[in-house]
């Protein structure tokens, strides 16, 4: 038996779906921003004032930083258990909500903290504070899914935490929030849609629903991303927006695969981009996996479906149209830094979603393919 789990978050889409915000009942919101993208395009005064204007509280934080890590989780801790709201949104990339999702969870349940998230049963709901993911970058789905993704410095190593109370009760796709991404973001982001589509379709929990889902991401990905990436319309914007959100709706109840096993233990040692470590491992781990018989034959489906001879080379061809590094060399990763770290790295990596990944893999072959990641090379074993 299988639960899908489809509820849990409302899902507001379309142009101007922000302003969703004002219709909701509260008292006191404390709103998660990262870096000064969203404050510099005005769309955080703009939900403040949009909160004054109905006579309610509103706190600003905008401590997030990229790849958050347990002290900027704690430090925005502090921050909401002085202001007491009853209800928290974070508005910006991945990185604002998945610390907003940890924010929310210990201020909800105050037993709950770092020294005991990865080690006890968690709660699957919320009942004291609401949360709203508003998601200015598209890529990471996380404001439909039950996971966050902090990194644990004294270990090197993102780590993704799970739980039904991570779910955001309301995730707004605004595509306005979009335009103001610039080019590399598009490609990052987008690249892990992508690569969320492609683990979630290629995974062997695969079902009808998530199929569906993550089929039409991949399909709907390959299609508007480049137009996104080059054009910057909001049509193209919105696109990609839907997409990724639906291809978090199919990989958070299927799961994903050894493409975020590696860019986890890479991100976390070398500080790198969530999306951009998942773009450059995705065609390799594909390479490795196409050796299993079903993962072949739904990449060849694959192809017809986005009308190319070979997916594999059309994630290559796509990264090369997103000037997206090959690999972690040409990322500017020091070959010295990499050959000290090795056996980390394959520690590491054969940690989180690599477990269930659609084909195992040993040590030496995570090895191998690590180094094939590392120097850009054809994975064939």
């Amino acid at each position: 038996m299988k639960q899908l789990v489809f509820h849990g978050t409302s899902i507001i889409i379309g142009k101007g779906s922000l302003e969703y915000i004002k219709n909701m009942e509260f008292k006191k919101a404390f709103i998660i921003t990262g870096g000064q993208s969203m404050i510099k395009s005005g769309v955080i005064s703009m939900v403040k004032d949009m909160i004054e204007k109905a006579n309610r509280e509103v706190f600003i934080y905008s401590g997030i930083t990229e790849n958050p890590d347990t002290e900027v989780v704690l430090n925005g801790l502090e921050r909401v258990k002085e202001f007491k709201p009853d209800i928290i949104i974070s508005i910006g990339g991945g990185s604002s909500i998945d610390a907003a999702k940890i924010i929310t969870l210990f201020y909800e349940y105050e037993d709950i903290n770092f020294s005991n998230v990865l080690k006890k049963k968690l709660p699957e709901y919320r009942s004291k504070v609401k949360f709203i993911a508003v998601p200015s970058t598209s890529g990471t789905g996380t404001e439909v899914t039950k996971v966050s993704v902090i990194t644990f410095k004294e270990k090197n190593l993102k780590i993704g935490i799970k739980c039904g109370a991570l779910i955001p009760d309301v995730a707004i796709l605004d595509p306005n929030l979009t335009m103001t991404m610039p080019h590399n973001i598009v490609a990052e982001t987008g690249m892990d849609a992508l690569t969320h589509a492609l683990e979630c379709y290629t995974n062997n929990a695969l079902d009808d629903f998530t199929e569906v889902m993550a089929k039409g991401a991949v399909e709907g990905l390959f299609k508007y991303l480049p137009y996104s990436y080059k054009n910057k319309d909001i049509v193209s914007r919105e696109k990609v927006h839907n997409f990724q959100c639906m291809a978090g709706c199919a990989f958070s109840n299927v799961g994903l695969g050894m493409v975020h096993g590696i860019s986890h233990a890479f991100g976390g040692r070398y500080n790198m981009a969530h999306g951009l470590a998942n773009a450059i491992v995705l065609p390799y781990v594909l390479q490795y996996n196409s050796k299993d018989k079903l993962v072949a034959e739904k990449l060849r489906y694959l192809s017809k479906i986005i009308d190319r001879e070979d997916i594999i080379e059309a994630v290559k061809e796509l990264k090369r149209e997103l000037h997206i590094p090959l690999s972690f060399k040409e990322a500017g990763i020091l070959e010295e830094n990499f050959r000290k770290d090795f056996q980390l790295l394959i520690d590491n990596s054969l940690l989180g979603s690599t477990r269930v990944n659609p084909v195992s893999v040993t040590r030496e072959h995570m090895g191998y393919i690590i180094s094939s990641v590392y120097e850009g090379k054809d994975v064939d074993i």
